[in-house]
């Protein structure tokens, strides 16, 4: 009876989708058991098993979905190798608020100077933090609202890169962007002015952006919105 009993909870924790629980049921029984746990010490120990079995998961999948190319922490980045960054507004970034301010957040420097690094960590802290993360290349991002157009889905592929709470948006300048791309771009940055952050790297100063995007007037509209609520990093060589 006990054992028909057992598998029964067994199956009812799986179709409540407590598979954490199930899994450790057998082990946490015994532990109880060993230990003389009070039935609340042991239902608590179940319970909180699951949500950090949940909580872990959840990171995962978010860290996922942000679609990274590597995987990058703030703790990783080498401060002595790259004097110029601020370490104490990368540690007031870190914490995070300038998501719940809907604030932006430019790095600007030539190339391996540790822009997209940086841009990865603060992404991964927000997915740690419960924050749903994209992260394109501005190449990649132009392409995918390109074909969208194609194929009448352009709303509904705009709306997965103003959605969530942190956009990253990598090498802005380091190839040609029609003038097509130029207002994708512009839209893009536009949807999400005051509703969600942009995280963006570039190897150009802000003075060249008329030349990257091929138009000055877009480049313009494009910094008001990007620098009306942002920290700027210039990191040198």
């Amino acid at each position: 009876m006990a054992i028909e009993s057992y598998e029964k909870l067994i199956l009812d924790l799986k179709k409540l989708k407590l598979s954490s629980m199930a899994q450790i049921l057998d082990s946490f029984t015994k532990q109880a058991v060993s230990n003389s746990m009070s039935y609340m010490d042991f239902l608590s120990g179940l319970v909180s098993e699951e949500i950090d079995h949940r909580e872990r998961k959840g990171i995962e999948n978010r860290i996922k979905s942000a679609r990274f190319p590597v995987l990058k922490s703030l703790a990783d980045f080498d401060y002595a190798f790259q004097p110029s960054v601020s370490r104490k507004k990368l540690d007031e970034l870190s914490t995070l608020r300038f998501l719940d301010h809907r604030e932006n957040v430019l790095f600007l420097g030539p190339p391996g100077v540790g822009k997209t690094h940086l841009s990865i960590g603060l992404g991964v802290r927000a997915c740690e933090s419960g924050y749903k993360v994209l992260f394109t290349t501005l190449s990649d991002m132009i392409s995918s609202l390109m074909s969208s157009m194609a194929d009448n889905s352009f709303h509904g592929k705009l709306r997965a890169f103003v959605q969530p709470s942190l956009l990253i948006i990598d090498e802005v300048g380091y190839l040609p962007v029609s003038k097509e791309g130029a207002n994708f771009l512009f839209q893009v940055v536009a949807k999400r002015y005051e509703t969600g952050s942009i995280i963006l790297t570039s190897n150009k100063s802000f003075a060249d952006w008329g030349d990257v995007l091929g138009d000055k007037i877009i480049a313009s509209a494009v910094l008001d919105r990007l620098l009306h609520h942002a920290t700027t990093f210039n990191i040198k060589g």
